[in-house]
């Protein structure tokens, strides 16, 4: 047998359990998946049906298989049964009590399937990984709160929350139309329309006191969290120079995207970096904050001040 054949023997596979996993799926998405051809791509589902597979293909829309039909549990090699200890351990810390329990109870019936030595090969790993998160990620009295936010998404609900901002001391009740959810910087977020701002907010989960789900549905279509999360290129921005020493500089690529980085340049022992900065006051200049003892302002002006004043109001606590 070929490489050749091998490699498209898997990929058949590989689509057919893409298949059994999403409802419908386009043939364009597995195409850029596998990184081959539309037409690679119409002949594998072909081989499926000519298989025995009941695939239904409606023009533009996509593939589905037909209901109710499912093969046996697949196997997993040892590497793949290695990475759900990663998993679980991840989905134990970094999701509510809720869902967790949902993963547990689905990792049950997955190890079910496994054969003895890739059991075996779990149990060693399992007492051997410990994840433990920087920061709470949820209140304690909102034990289910990415369970009811991933409901409300899918069936376009909206949910109720007590949320508690930097800027009040009592949570306020908000109404909002989830988005989407990510997690950055050590927390999760959720993206959604607030009805008490009539317009987009960012509402992160530990803040969150109080969630409870309404029968009401979404009052508009929203964009993608990608768009969302994505600044306009029309809005107004302004360029932002500072150094940065070279010790601290490698550990900032994953927050400076999103204050509008554009390039850098090595300075001897400092890295100067140059922003288009979309928000200079409320953004960048507290993100700076967190590692200015080690960096310097080329410009703008503004922009010392602005970190001046917060440093004032922090030295006398307000």
């Amino acid at each position: 047998m070929g490489l050749d054949t091998v490699k498209r023997f898997d990929r058949i596979i590989a689509i057919l359990i893409q298949l059994q996993s999403r409802r419908i799926i386009k043939a364009q998405d597995l195409a850029d998946r596998f990184e081959v051809s539309l037409r690679t791509i119409y002949r594998d589902i072909r081989t499926l049906e000519a298989c025995g597979v009941p695939i239904v293909s409606e023009a533009g829309v996509g593939y589905s298989i037909m209901e109710g039909y499912r093969l046996p549990p697949v196997m997993f090699t040892r590497e793949e049964a290695g990475s759900f200890v990663a998993a679980e351990k991840l989905m134990q810390k970094f999701t509510d009590k809720t869902l967790g329990a949902h993963h547990e109870s689905a990792m049950y019936k997955v190890k079910s399937v496994l054969r003895g030595q890739q059991k075996d090969w779990i149990s060693a790993l399992e007492s051997q990984v410990s994840i433990n998160p920087a920061q709470d990620l949820f209140d304690d009295n909102v034990p289910n709160a990415l369970e009811v936010l991933f409901e409300s998404i899918a069936e376009k609900k909206q949910v109720q929350i007590n949320y508690r901002s930097l800027q009040v001391e009592n949570p306020v009740m908000r109404v909002i139309e989830p988005v989407g959810l990510f997690h950055e910087n050590n927390y999760w977020y959720v993206y959604g329309y607030c009805h008490l701002r009539e317009d987009y907010r960012q509402f992160r989960t530990d803040r969150i006191t109080g969630i409870s789900r309404t029968q009401t549905a979404f009052f508009r279509e929203h964009p993608s969290l990608q768009e969302l999360r994505t600044p306009a290129e029309d809005l107004p921005r302004t360029k932002v120079r500072i150094l940065v020493d070279r010790k601290v500089a490698r550990f900032m690529g994953s927050g400076r995207k999103y204050q509008g980085f554009v390039s850098q340049k090595s300075k001897g022992d400092w890295i100067e970096m140059t922003f288009m900065c979309p928000d200079l006051e409320n953004g960048f200049a507290r993100w700076y904050l967190m590692f200015g003892d080690y960096a310097k302002i080329l410009e703008p002006e503004s922009l010392k001040t602005i970190v001046k004043k917060l440093l004032k109001r922090m030295e006398v606590g307000l």
